[in-house]
């Protein structure tokens, strides 16, 4: 059964953070927007991961009333260091009049602030995309539901906002050859709220303070990832501890997953009627904390520039064009700091390893050097708001 056509200016497919974000942007704007999920509303409620947010993206969430001042982890301080060398540095939030670098929060408790927002006539849940055609006045969504029926929609423009990057001629790969351990842990001390970023010669190694525990991103090789699964608690802690130098301790461990990581980078952010934002529109490394925080700035900028055409046409050409130029910096700028930082802190070739305490050297005695590091971080290649 095919149900009647319906017509939205503007069909965000993909209701995650980034989607939602785009959606309460718009809001109040002239535009009619829809969001459409393949999930049913309310599946991240069980879901566990944890999530790294710049201080910027603290003040892009209060803009659009969805922060919940309550659900997350503050990090007033950031220990930069590399394992087997010389060579350390902090970041203070203190340094830049700011309550906190960043925080640390459950997907589950932003989605669902996110969401709190969101009016139910702007949501359809449960409904698949499957073809997408295209014409010079708009674009045909077909999709799917749960009973087999087929539902029909036309959008001026289509917004991009669900998964990675597809494996297509458009999309740029560039396998690290190394798997993110994530997991979470007790410190043996109160962590402060201080995090720690941990450069060695597997792989970036993060600990985020997160309630009273750390959220864990140990990146290391394939086979050493499937290694540190099939450790007993006690002998990943003491992984955990070398990788350390014993400057941290811990006293438990939650359960352990991996995942692969690569650069995967959508060349074309945008073609005639569609744009693609966040992790849709590039995946990076997670060193940093980079990635998930440039798609939110991907949904506030695309928000702006519709806003501030004000156009009857959404996805009019020299709108998209606009947003592809607007976005080059930032998002050109967050792929080359993640994969150098990758590249050049992942390998343990003297030469290399002295000039990285140098350079950890010198973020440390030459504040304007740290600052726009630290800059960098929270606000992005373009100092956002």
């Amino acid at each position: 059964m095919t149900e009647p056509l319906d017509t939205v200016d503007i069909a965000i497919v993909g209701a995650g953070p980034v989607g939602m974000a785009l959606a309460l942007a718009l809001a109040g704007s002239p535009f009619r927007v829809l969001l459409i999920d393949s999930r049913q509303r309310g599946t991240w409620t069980s879901d566990p991961r944890a999530l790294a947010l710049s201080y910027g993206t603290r003040q892009l969430l209060e803009s659009l009333g969805a922060w919940n001042v309550d659900a997350g982890t503050s990090i007033e301080t950031i220990h930069v260091s590399q394992r087997g060398g010389f060579g350390r540095t902090l970041i203070d939030a203190a340094d830049y009049d700011i309550p906190a670098l960043g925080y640390v929060l459950r997907y589950r408790d932003l989605a669902a602030s996110l969401d709190a927002r969101i009016e139910a006539a702007q949501r359809l849940n449960g409904h698949e995309v499957v073809a997408i055609r295209l014409s010079s006045e708009a674009a045909e969504i077909m999709l799917t539901g749960g009973g087999g029926d087929t539902h029909r929609i036309l959008a001026r423009l289509v917004v991009h906002a669900e998964g990675t990057p597809a494996n297509d001629a458009g999309v740029r790969v560039y396998d690290y050859g190394q798997h993110a351990v994530v997991t979470e842990v007790r410190p043996l001390a109160a962590h402060a709220r201080q995090a720690w970023e941990r450069f060695t010669p597997d792989g970036p190694l993060a600990l985020l303070p997160l309630g009273p525990d750390y959220a864990v991103v140990f990146c290391v090789s394939s086979a050493q990832a499937n290694e540190l699964l099939q450790l007993d608690e006690e002998h990943f802690l003491a992984a955990l501890r070398t990788s350390f130098g014993g400057r941290v301790d811990f006293v438990g461990c939650g359960p352990r997953a991996s995942f692969p990581l690569a650069l995967r980078i959508r060349q074309q952010l945008s073609t005639p009627r569609q744009v693609w934002i966040g992790n849709a529109a590039q995946s990076l490394h997670p060193v940093s904390g980079q990635g998930f925080n440039l798609g939110l700035r991907d949904a506030w900028e695309l928000a702006e520039i519709l806003r501030t055409r004000a156009c009857s046409d959404a996805g009019e050409e020299a709108t998209l064009a606009a947003y592809t130029r607007r976005r080059r910096i930032d998002r050109s700028g967050s792929m080359a700091f993640t994969d150098g930082l990758v590249r050049v802190f992942s390998n343990d070739l003297a030469p290399l390893r002295a000039a990285r305490g140098l350079s950890l050297l010198a973020l440390d005695l030459l504040p304007p050097l740290r600052h726009f590091v630290a800059r960098r971080m929270i606000w992005g290649a373009r100092a956002w708001p």
